[in-house]
């Protein structure tokens, strides 16, 4: 008999599953690029094509940066099949995509190669028609919405809208408006926004605080609200990077970490590391930080699955870190997630999108160098998210700050005394 195990729940930090609907021009290719540019706060951004490469329209044009664009992968894709998605999906998770934006997702279900014509090509090849064929075809759309759903970066879809009608009585009444998609495709989503000249109004959500809103021309700002629906659970990888870093941590506690990360799955979690900025594993950082506490005289031996040995002359005293007390007593607090995401938005709202450029203007404005934003502490975020903001408010936002970044660039380049 199957033993089932019931665990405390927690809403970790999830990621956006986003649908924009509307009739052709209602400006949803151009919505879903720009909340896709506020989710991935600075990182890559990939969209499948299927509406014959309109996407392009928003790509950058050689030698003219005046122009408004969007940068973003391109794939475009003529046979709308479950296995060309399934495939996109892979190579965007190859990727490391931030976002991927599917426009649009109507063509997997009506499109060349959607799913309507799949039933009619198996229908011809079994027997019972198109109802017999129906049972694969749907298992096809299984596997493609978990792959979809599955992809561990934020996922906006594109669906059209059509009018739609009925015969009644001899007349043609209208009904609505109709999704070109399966019905109850919306239920896959958190959010469903619907797109009218510009204009979104979410008319599905699972968090409150988005329910009923009316945007015009939704963009980064909206995409930061639902980044703080999804942020106000606890990400499990941060939690335990936060105890990494924070001072007091032993030997035992880092073990437990990594006992924990092991049962929960995270050991092959992807992040930055918190000295360096480099991509790195969690266990692997787990590994290093229990190598710098671990006693001398343990006599406890290296294991992969396990941190390892430590420098001589590590002070072993102070009590381990914990996620309600790491950063209070024990040292300064660290930067936060939030703080973070903000950071990045600001700075491609102040066109500072390059890595090296924002660590330099960081540097400056805090006053001492660092090689990685997960360097700051929580102060010196503060303090540079406060001229960031002051800066995008300003009507040369990009010039204005660039300007003054140079003055203390040249201020510090001047001769002391």
């Amino acid at each position: 008999m199957s033993t089932f195990t019931f665990a405390p729940a927690t809403r970790e930090a999830a990621k956006a599953r986003i649908a924009l609907q509307g009739p052709g021009g209602s400006g949803k290719t151009k919505t879903a690029l720009r909340m896709a540019e506020g989710l991935a706060a600075g990182g890559p951004i990939g969209v499948v094509d299927t509406e014959r490469g309109s996407a392009l329209k928003y790509a950058p044009v050689p030698g003219r940066p005046d122009i408004e664009a969007h940068e973003f992968a391109h794939l475009p894709m003529a046979f709308c099949s479950p296995e060309n998605l399934i495939a996109a999906v892979k190579a965007a998770e190859e990727a490391r995509l931030a976002v991927l934006i599917i426009d649009s997702w109507s063509h997997f279900w009506a499109g060349k190669g959607g799913l309507l014509a799949r039933v009619e090509e198996e229908g011809k090849k079994i027997s019972g028609g198109k109802f017999s064929a129906w049972d694969p075809v749907n298992k096809l759309e299984q596997d493609m919405l978990d792959a979809l759903l599955g992809f561990p970066g934020h996922v906006i879809v594109t669906m059209r809208t059509k009018n739609d009608y009925e015969l009644s009585g001899g007349k043609v009444k209208k009904l609505g408006v109709k999704t070109v998609q399966r019905e109850g495709a919306e239920y896959e989503v958190d959010v469903v926004v619907d797109m009218v000249d510009g204009t979104g109004t979410v008319t599905k959500t699972r968090y409150t605080a988005l329910d009923g809103a009316c945007v015009h021309h939704p963009g980064e700002d909206f995409a930061e609200v639902i980044l703080e629906q999804l942020g106000q659970g606890v990400d499990p990888v941060q939690v335990i990077v936060d105890e990494l870093v924070a001072d007091g941590l032993t030997y035992d506690r880092a073990l437990d970490l990594h006992g924990q990360a092991n049962s929960r799955r995270l050991l092959g979690a992807d992040l930055l590391h918190p000295k360096t900025g480099e991509p790195a594993k969690l266990g692997n950082v787990i590994k290093e930080y229990g190598q710098a506490v671990k006693p001398v005289t343990t006599g406890v031996t290296n294991a992969p699955s396990t941190p390892s040995a430590p420098p001589a002359g590590q002070n072993q005293s102070a009590p381990a870190a914990t996620p309600s007390n790491a950063g209070q007593e024990q040292g300064p607090t660290p930067v936060s997630a939030p703080q973070m995401r903000m950071m990045h938005a600001l700075f491609n709202k102040l066109d500072v999108k390059g890595r090296d450029d924002r660590l330099h203007a960081t540097s400056l404005i805090i006053g001492r160098p660092v090689g990685s934003a997960n360097e700051l502490l929580m102060g010196e975020a503060k303090d540079l998210l406060d001229t960031l903001t002051n800066y995008s408010e300003r009507d040369n936002a990009a010039d204005e700050f660039a300007a003054m970044v140079q003055g203390l660039d040249d201020a510090a380049r001047q001769p002391v005394g």
